[in-house]
């Protein structure tokens, strides 16, 4: 039986430095870029095929060890979302003693090891994604999940081939993450062309895409497509609710106000600018571009 689990999901509102989404949650620091200004962040997930949790209770995994192995994976992350890290450790070492190729328990095993942090449990996560991927070739959850790791050790060109990889699994649940992930990444490599079609796929298969709205409404002001570029704006604003604006987004919307020659908009934006984001890199590039009289975008 499939069951789906999700980490945190990392806003793409944020500045632009280093998005990305470890399979629909799991933020990465470093997925914060794009072109001087911010940060921008990965989404990545520790949602895996497993069986019932219950089964763990039943006597059915003395029957069926590899399926009593992949409840403990989805129990281990289940210990991943509430912080408890070593006793997710324990069920999926006791997964990985069983069936030490599980693709599954590697998966998350790398998940957990890349979140502890420390120097040594981050060489040991990449080992146990590799050991995934190379036992289950079409895992794109578990690509999705490397790439996020990779761009957090800043190497993006790695990356990018593990997220065009699993954007390209039709069928993958989050295959939208993995293409919010590719494009983020594809402006990180200054691939604009590449990063545009991986947010449109991204907006396609999920047409509630903040992140893949966000990031075409910015593309398209670049190219002067002011109200292309307005109305993906307005969408993202519409489905992001009540949520506030960081100040990458609020900048967003100061430049194509000034494009669309709507002064009340443009004003208001640069209050809230100013007031709740008066020490941010978008705030003083605002101050210097007024002072020097440069174009904004």
């Amino acid at each position: 039986m499939m069951r789906k689990n999700k980490f945190q999901k990392i806003n793409a509102i944020q500045s632009v430095s280093g998005f990305f989404r470890q399979n629909k949650s799991y933020g990465l620091a470093a997925f914060l870029v794009c072109g001087g200004l911010s940060v921008i962040m990965l989404a990545g997930c520790e949602s895996t095929s497993t069986a019932p949790v219950s089964m763990m209770k039943t006597g059915q995994s003395a029957a069926n060890p590899e399926a009593a192995a992949l409840a403990r994976v989805g129990i281990a992350a289940q210990y991943i979302r509430s912080g408890d890290l070593d006793t997710a450790h324990r069920n999926l070492k006791d997964a990985l003693d069983a069936f030490p190729r599980l693709p599954e328990a590697n998966n998350m095993m790398g998940v957990l090891l890349q979140r502890e942090g420390s120097e040594p449990n981050q060489i040991k996560a990449e080992e146990h994604f590799k050991r995934a991927i190379a036992n289950k070739a079409d895992f794109a959850q578990a690509r999705n999940n490397y790439g996020v790791f990779l761009s957090g050790r800043k190497r993006y060109a790695e990356a990018y081939t593990q997220f065009e990889l699993a954007g390209s699994q039709l069928g993958y649940s989050d295959r939208s993450a993995a293409l919010e992930n590719l494009g983020r990444t594809a402006l990180i490599l200054g691939k604009q062309a590449e990063a545009q079609k991986a947010f449109t796929q991204a907006l396609q298969t999920n047409p509630e895409s903040v992140v893949a709205r966000f990031e075409l409404a910015e593309i398209f002001l670049k190219q002067n497509r002011v109200q292309t570029a307005r109305s993906l704006y307005d969408e993202y604003l519409r489905l992001s609710g009540d949520q506030q604006q960081s100040a990458r987004s609020l900048w967003l919307g100061m430049r194509i106000a000034k494009e669309s020659q709507d002064t009340g908009r443009l004003q208001s934006l640069t209050e809230r600018l100013q007031q709740v984001y008066p020490d941010s890199d978008e705030y003083l590039r605002y101050r210097e571009l007024v002072k020097t009289g440069a174009a904004w975008n």
